[in-house]
C-alpha cells in the first residue's frame, strides 16, 4: 500500500508540476476539467452505489456538462458567467425533474435533483476557485502553496496516525482515522506553510499564515470525512481505482476541494 502510494506520486507529481509551472492557463483549465469530469463520474458512482444506468441518466449528465461550463467561465476569469452557469445548472435540473415527475416517483426525482445540486456545490464550484487562484497575481505560487499544505498535511496525518494513532477520530465515518493523525496533519500543515512562505511567498505576514494553514488543514480534514460519509452510506471503499494506492480522483482531492474556497477567500480578501 505504501509502495503504491509513493510510486503513483513519483510518476504523477513531476508531470502535474511541470504542467502547472510551464503550461498556459488553457492547459491548466483543461487539466482541472478532466479532473472535474472524472470526479463527477466518481461522485455519482458513490451516490448511486455503482448503478451505471442511473449515473448516465439525464440529471447527472446535465450536472457534469454544466459543471464544465462553470470551469470554463472560471478559466476566463468571468465570475459573472460562472454564477450564471450555476443558475443554468439549477434551472436545467428543474426542467429535467419536471419532465420526469410523477406522483408515484416525485420523492425519487426530487432526491436526484438535490444530489445534483450538492454535486454542483461540492465539485465544480471549488474547482473553479482553484482556477481563479491560478489566474490571479502569484497564481502559480498560490496553487503550489495550497497543494503543498493539503497534500503534505495528508501525508503527515497518514504517518502520524499509522505510527502514533491510539484514539479514534470518528469511527462511525472512518475507522482508520485517529486524533493523533489529525493533530499530526495539522502540525504538518503549519510547518509546510511556513517553509513554503519563506521561500516562495515571503511578503505574506507570518501571523496570517499561522491562521490560514491550520484552518485549511481543518477544512481539508472535514472534506476527507465528508467523502467518507458518502462512501460509507453507499458501502463503497474507494471512489475509483485510477490512482494505485490512492483510490480514485475524488479520494485524492476530497480535502483540496474543501480547502480551495478558503484559500481563494484568504488570498483575495485577507492577505
Amino acid at each position: 500500500m505504501h509502495l503504491k502510494r509513493w510510486l503513483t506520486s513519483i510518476v504523477a507529481v513531476p508531470v502535474l508540476s511541470a504542467l502547472i509551472l510551464y503550461g498556459p492557463m488553457g492547459s491548466f483549465v483543461a487539466l482541472i476539467a478532466v479532473v472535474g469530469a472524472i470526479a463527477a463520474y466518481e461522485y455519482f458512482f458513490i451516490i448511486f452505489a455503482g448503478d451505471k444506468s442511473r449515473i448516465f441518466s439525464p440529471v447527472p449528465v446535465w450536472c457534469a456538462l454544466s459543471g464544465l461550463l462553470i470551469l470554463v467561465a472560471a478559466g476566463g476569469m468571468r465570475v459573472d458567467l460562472l454564477f450564471l452557469f450555476v443558475w443554468v445548472s439549477f434551472a436545467g435540473m428543474a426542467v429535467l425533474s419536471m419532465h420526469r415527475f410523477s406522483a408515484s416517483h416525485g420523492r425519487e426525482i426530487l432526491d436526484l435533483v438535490s444530489r445534483g445540486i450538492q454535486f454542483t456545490v461540492y465539485i465544480p464550484l471549488p474547482l473553479a476557485t482553484i482556477i481563479l487562484l491560478r489566474g490571479g497575481p502569484d497564481g502559480v505560487a498560490w496553487i503550489f502553496f495550497l497543494v503543498f499544505i493539503i497534500f503534505l498535511g495528508d501525508v503527515g496525518a497518514f504517518y502520524a496516525g499509522t505510527y502514533l494513532g491510539r484514539h479514534k477520530l470518528h469511527p462511525a465515518i472512518s475507522p482508520g482515522k485517529t486524533v493523533e493523525g489529525a493533530i499530526g496533519g495539522l502540525a504538518a500543515n503549519v510547518v509546510v506553510a511556513l517553509a513554503f512562505k519563506a521561500v516562495f511567498l515571503p511578503d505574506l505576514p507570518n501571523l496570517l499564515v499561522l491562521i490560514f494553514a491550520p484552518l485549511a488543514g481543518i477544512v481539508g480534514q472535514l472534506g476527507d470525512l465528508f467523502e467518507s460519509e458518502l462512501k460509507r452510506t453507499s458501502q463503497i471503499k474507494d471512489s475509483g481505482s485510477i490512482l494505485p494506492g490512492h483510490g480514485g480522483i475524488l479520494d485524492r482531492i476530497d480535502a483540496l476541494i474543501f480547502a480551495a474556497p478558503l484559500a481563494y477567500f484568504f488570498k483575495v480578501y485577507i492577505f
